[in-house]
């Protein structure tokens, strides 16, 4: 007899391993200090946790879908799984800084498949009516992480050493095997095959193009300040190390409620919504240039970024699959995987951005390069805006804007 999958405990599963690997991207923002201090190495370097682990999402995500399109969707998140667990399995044990980067990279290239095939999956489990409800759960996972996860994996590597954080992710990611071993159906029906072509094809496309750079951008921008949120809070802001913890259990909070908020203002008209997103987070990074050396107006500043960070995160998804299905309706799957890629190339940008930053202007700098990423991404924003008026006005099934 076939086994019956209950499609709430099978977003619970996938919710769980979007917990792990939420918390494992951002994990190192929090040890940054502890991995200087063992490491040997200046706070440029350090940033390479952040910034690498985005390159190898960027990278893993269209390739890693190319190479796995046509295994079973069960089987293929049971190795994903796998090879999340001996990533971090590895950063944990590493002798080196360059160990480090490596089990980095490993985990990296399971967070851009999985990204994509647990979106489908979601998809697939409910009934076409509530498909969008089913992937946001799935996606709770990492708000979740955000809130408690970063901060948490923080704490423990303050109190027992920062390979205690990433073995805790694993114990996570070993739950989240075991979730997804039992609670996915065997059974799911394969998505239509990417190709090579359905890459072109997607960024031949001007709507689609432009969509991807504002999320590379726009997205990327909150990165130059945050990768060094804990150093500018502790140097500049003269929070003590046990102060952190609890600034980012509060900033994951606020990251929480702008999601929430952005997913309900995005519903009807993404792009507007998008862009009034864009310029509170544009205003907020400038505010910061100033308030950025003041102890209470700074944590005041940084908590309002973190309001808007993430805020453009379900409007940039919705958009992307709106567009794809209007354009490229073959090649949704890869313009979801290649929307991926685009938040990792804005994460690797905006960290790098940032290195550079630190090392030859200082940490005050930051929110100033930040802002002028959302600046770009905004103007953009009005060219997909113009792009959208003549196909709203021809067509009522189009692209709402």
């Amino acid at each position: 007899m076939t086994k019956q999958f209950n499609p709430s405990w099978t977003l619970f599963a996938l919710a769980i391993s979007a917990f792990a690997i939420g918390s494992t991207e951002f994990i190192s923002v929090g040890l940054m200090p502890l991995l200087v201090s063992n490491f040997h190495i200046n706070l440029a370097q350090a940033g390479l946790t952040v910034s690498i682990y985005a390159i190898g999402i960027m990278i893993g995500a269209p390739v890693m879908t190319l190479l796995t399109g046509r295994l079973n969707r069960h089987r293929l998140m049971m190795l994903i799984m796998i090879l999340f667990i001996i990533g971090n399995l590895l950063a944990a044990s590493a002798p080196t800084f360059g160990v480090l980067l490596a089990g980095r990279v490993m985990a990296a290239l399971a967070h851009g498949i999985f990204m994509t095939v647990a979106s489908v999956i979601a998809a697939d489990v409910v009934a076409p009516a509530k498909r969008a409800s089913a992937i946001a759960i799935m996606f709770t996972g990492l708000t979740v992480a955000t809130v408690t996860g970063v901060p948490l994996g923080t704490m423990i590597g303050q109190l027992g050493g920062w390979r205690w954080s990433f073995i805790f992710i694993s114990m996570i990611g070993v739950i989240g095997l075991l979730a997804d071993y039992w609670l996915i159906p065997r059974n799911l029906p394969l998505p239509s095959k990417a190709t090579v072509r359905g890459i072109i094809r997607v960024l031949t496309n001007p709507q689609l193009l432009f969509a991807l750079l504002v999320t590379a951008l726009g997205y990327g921008g909150t990165f130059v300040v945050y990768t060094y949120l804990s150093p500018l809070l502790e140097q500049q802001m003269h929070w003590s190390a046990s102060a952190v913890v609890l600034i980012l259990v509060v900033y994951g909070l606020m990251v929480a409620l702008g999601n929430t908020l952005g997913g309900r203002w995005a519903n009807a008209r993404p792009l507007i919504a998008l862009f009034k997103m864009f310029s509170g987070l544009l205003i907020t990074l400038l505010i910061l240039s100033v308030t950025g050396y003041s102890h209470w107006l700074g944590l005041l500043t940084v908590l309002l970024m973190g309001i808007f960070a993430f805020m453009n995160v379900p409007g940039l998804q919705l958009y992307i699959v709106q567009l794809a299905e209007q354009n490229t309706p073959h090649d949704i799957t890869m313009a979801s995987a290649l929307n991926i890629s685009a938040f990792n190339v804005g994460i690797a940008l905006g960290s790098g951005i940032g290195r550079q930053v630190t090392t030859n202007l200082g940490l005050g700098w930051t929110p100033i390069f930040g802002a002028i990423m959302v600046a770009v991404s905004l103007v953009l924003l009005l060219g997909l805006i113009w792009l959208a008026r003549p196909a709203k006005s021809t067509d009522r099934h189009c692209v709402q804007n």
